[in-house]
């Protein structure tokens, strides 16, 4: 084996190269993982423990007088063939165009980031799922209408495989998987068979937050949610919440804040009401807790949910849905100042 390292490391020392990619293929011969040095220190375990010693150290010689070889060509060449007829080193470089992010993806890192503040975690979960955890376990009727094809993908034979229509589908993922205290938020895409005009889409975006421990209350619901549009839309922004229905929260409630335009005076954008609808809350159904394997005579909680296109739209007068997924460069442009 000495004698082939030997030789090794007489061919290493009268390496030459005439270019990047014979230095490229020298490298990948001698020092790759499938080279040359690399199959001898495979063979270095069948030596004998007497010559080990001796060995190892020819092994570790021409180890390093191979790197030390390709290191010194690469510096030999690497200033040579810059120039080039076709290179003007006088001519005015190129400005490099920088990117934006998405409008979507600006709001709902704010979003995130004021959750994460209060001690919220993010989950995620798939888009496609089934009919338990997007319907059944939250406490749908067999018959409610979000069943049917109007408002739901279905993407096989099997009535119970569909594209998710709400991010709640995650919150009932992660209550089966853990017992309380549970506090997250879940950001995601979500999908409606509905006809696309400036004001719906097929797909939209939900950022949605569960809050499960012992003697949650409506309370500590409501201060969330008025800390949330503050730091949101100012601190000057004023909420209102009003009773309403939704099947995995009793009671319900959709919340409204005062209109960031006119300040609550009222105006065309509000509908000269003062207020602006931005999401739906309310304290989790029993039912929801007990499907998901957390009982609800101990334990309570709070859930809420907004679109993200919604708050977008708020925050920057974005009025026409469409604009967020039609890729206009220009469009995107009028975001570089919100990074």
């Amino acid at each position: 084996m000495i004698d082939r390292i030997k030789t090794l490391l007489q061919e290493v020392e009268e390496l030459k190269v005439a270019n990047a990619d014979e230095l490229e293929a020298l490298r990948i011969k001698y020092l790759s993982k499938k080279g040359e040095i690399s199959r001898l220190m495979n063979d270095f375990r069948n030596v004998a423990s007497e010559h080990k010693k001796e060995v190892g150290q020819h092994l570790n010689l021409l180890k390093e007088k191979a790197q030390q070889k390709i290191n010194e060509l690469r510096d030999n060449f690497s200033g040579e063939d810059v120039s080039s007829d076709d290179l003007d080193l006088t001519r005015t470089p190129y400005p490099i165009t920088l990117g934006t992010r998405h409008p979507l993806s600006i709001v709902k890192k704010e979003i995130c980031d004021i959750f994460g503040r209060l001690g919220f975690n993010i989950a995620e979960g798939p888009e496609i799922e089934d009919d338990w955890h997007v319907f059944s376990s939250l406490n749908f009727a067999e018959d409610h209408p979000a069943r049917d094809m109007q408002d739901t993908f279905f993407i096989s034979h099997d009535p119970t495989v569909i594209l998710r229509t709400h991010t709640s589908s995650v919150q009932t993922r992660v209550m089966e998987k853990q017992q309380p205290p549970i506090r997250i938020i879940c950001p995601g895409r979500v999908y409606r068979n509905e006809a696309i005009s400036y004001r719906a889409h097929c797909f939209f975006h939900q950022v949605e937050a569960l809050y499960v421990d012992k003697n949650v209350s409506f309370a500590d619901l409501k201060q969330v949610l008025l800390f949330f549009a503050k730091e949101m839309f100012g601190t000057d922004t004023r909420i209102r919440l009003r009773p309403s229905y939704f099947p995995f929260t009793e009671p319900s409630a959709e919340m409204d804040i005062s209109c960031n335009l006119c300040g609550g005076k009222g105006c065309a954008f509000c509908k000269h009401t003062g207020w602006v609808e931005i999401l739906g809350c309310g304290m989790v159904h029993p039912n929801v807790l007990d499907n998901c394997g957390i009982d609800s005579k101990i334990y309570s909680g709070y859930a809420l949910g907004m679109g993200i296109e919604r708050i977008t739209n708020l925050k920057y007068r974005v009025n026409d849905l469409r604009l967020f997924s039609e890729n206009d460069i220009r469009f995107l442009r009028e975001f570089e100042s919100a990074n």
